[in-house]
């Protein structure tokens, strides 16, 4: 299983039951054998019950010879703490890693045979979990930048035709500003407004002074160029030009479809 790609052909012993699936964390987790949670201690053995003993112990369950700890393959982890069979836990991982438009709480409810709440509890846990703090390595190279516009449309009122849904730069959704890294890196978060000060700052913060910018014709971004020896390429979608040789925002477009 280490040398194979993880797939949903090559995963189905691992859902198959919970052994299996504690099986294949632990070889994850531990490629070298059990390391304490607690301690760090790697002088670990595993607990088995007595054929006399009337107190059976639970599958993989180790003691630490060190600070005496009982622990599972889950301490330490969003396991924890969990009724959930850990082979549906790495079913829901599978489902929410594989599928690049995501996946709903109520479709890994009926996927995995759970309620919709502890599908909604473990999805939240799971997404904790990949969430990733901004990269100390700053953006380099050609990196795209561009802002869309995020939140659902208004509601309407009862006494009128309700608020227009205007799309794109003077809505009332919330913009979100990224940078992708050509072949690398991706960084977005919210920003309160597009002026040129918050956009401009954001990319001399992220993003190295010896790389391209590639933005499209958005005036706020006018004069970022001088701060980067790659200078600033920009892509006149106002005039129907998307691909200019090497000058495009494709990848950045293609980032917000996901």
């Amino acid at each position: 299983m280490e040398n194979q790609e993880l797939n949903l052909a090559t995963l189905v012993s691992v859902f198959a039951d919970g052994h299996s699936a504690i099986s294949f964390l632990e070889t994850k987790r531990w490629p070298d054998g059990p390391i304490c949670p607690f301690c760090g201690s790697d002088r670990i053995y595993s607990l088995k019950a007595k054929p006399e003993s009337r107190r059976p112990v639970r599958p993989s369950v180790h003691k630490c010879a060190t600070c005496r700890k009982q622990f599972t393959v889950r301490i330490g982890t969003v396991f924890e703490d969990s009724h959930i069979p850990l082979n549906k836990w790495l079913m829901a991982i599978h489902l929410m890693t594989s599928s690049k438009k995501g996946v709903s709480s109520l479709q890994l409810s009926r996927e995995l045979g759970i309620t919709e709440k502890s599908a909604w509890f473990l999805s939240h846990r799971i997404r904790e979990a990949m969430f990733e703090e901004a990269s100390k390595n700053l953006l380099c190279g050609t990196v795209e930048v561009d802002e869309t516009y995020v939140g659902g449309k208004p509601r309407k009122d009862n006494n009128d035709d309700g608020p227009k849904n205007k799309r794109g730069r003077g809505t009332e959704k919330t913009p979100v500003m990224a940078l992708v890294e050509r072949n690398g890196d991706a960084y977005s978060k919210p920003i309160k407004n597009v002026d040129g000060k918050t956009l401009k700052g954001t990319i001399k913060n992220l993003v190295h002074k010896s790389s391209t910018i590639m933005t499209d014709e958005w005036s706020s971004y006018t004069g970022i160029g001088k701060d980067f020896s790659g200078g600033h390429e920009v892509v006149e979608h106002s005039d129907g030009e998307f691909v200019r040789g090497n000058i495009f925002t494709n990848t950045i477009e293609s980032y917000f479809a996901l």
